[in-house]
């Protein structure tokens, strides 16, 4: 049966629960819906079109929009994520109010249970072969560890691999409030989930939708809000908009 989250109390109560004396770090991320799986948005569309030319055709119609040209696919990658292009990451975050603010709020869904997804992602590295004399160690995106998952390497791959857990720099505002970080799949669309062991490298907790109104006001009772996360102009106008009906 899963364990759930209630409120802002019953969320600290499972993280010590599932956390105890566990000194390394943990990652959150979360879903309106709870059955939906840990599938980076390439392997969820229903049009299969390669990493490769959605990037070419980003490349094309983007960079006359940037001020400082990307240097690598990674940083292309990392670019389109950004701007809601399908790519084989999946956004986490190392705020576990952050992950929860994304698992309530979102209109469409606030009908159906959501989910908190806890994640150990040194031990998911290690599912990877990924180990370091550093226990802290999280590969970023310009470390040997991910020359495999290059999209110029995917054309050539004759192996699969697991999915590994990455950080990349916090180039802009709303990234570093919402402190991202990212696990990345090679070949395969299959969920992430799939490849740990629950309550071991990864944790699911169940966000029941008569919860989520209440874990909404008590966020706000917290001063944490989209202005929190998306430290925008428009986030202002949305939030006194709200306050004025």
């Amino acid at each position: 049966m899963e364990r759930e989250i209630t409120s802002i109390g019953s969320l600290i109560e499972n993280l010590n629960q599932d956390i105890g004396d566990y000194d390394e770090d943990v990652w959150f991320r979360g879903e309106a819906c709870f059955d939906w799986k840990l599938l980076p948005g390439i392997f969820r569309s229903s049009k299969k079109i390669s990493e490769e030319i959605l990037l070419t055709r980003f490349k094309q119609s983007a960079s006359m929009l940037i001020d400082t040209s990307p240097k690598s696919d990674f940083d292309w990658m990392f670019l389109m994520q950004h701007y809601g292009v399908q790519t084989r990451l999946l956004d986490w975050s190392e705020s576990a109010l952050a992950s929860l603010y994304f698992a309530i709020s979102e209109e469409d869904h606030l009908l159906s249970d959501g989910t908190l997804w806890m994640l150990k992602p040194i031990e998911l590295n290690k599912l990877a072969n990924i180990e370091d004399e550093n226990k802290y160690y999280i590969p970023s995106f310009d470390d040997v560890h991910l020359t495999n998952y290059g999209i110029q390497s995917l054309r050539n791959s004759r192996i699969q691999m697991n999915p590994i857990a990455t950080i990349a720099t916090r180039n802009n505002a709303r990234i570093q409030a919402q402190q991202g970080v990212f696990t990345i799949h090679h070949l395969k669309d299959k969920p992430l989930e799939d490849y740990c062991d629950i309550n071991q490298q990864i944790f699911k907790y169940k966000i029941p939708k008569e919860s989520k109104l209440r874990l909404k006001k008590e966020l706000e009772l917290l001063s944490f809000n989209r202005f929190s996360l998306f430290p925008e102009l428009s986030s202002i106008g949305l939030l006194l908009k709200d306050k004025m009906q």
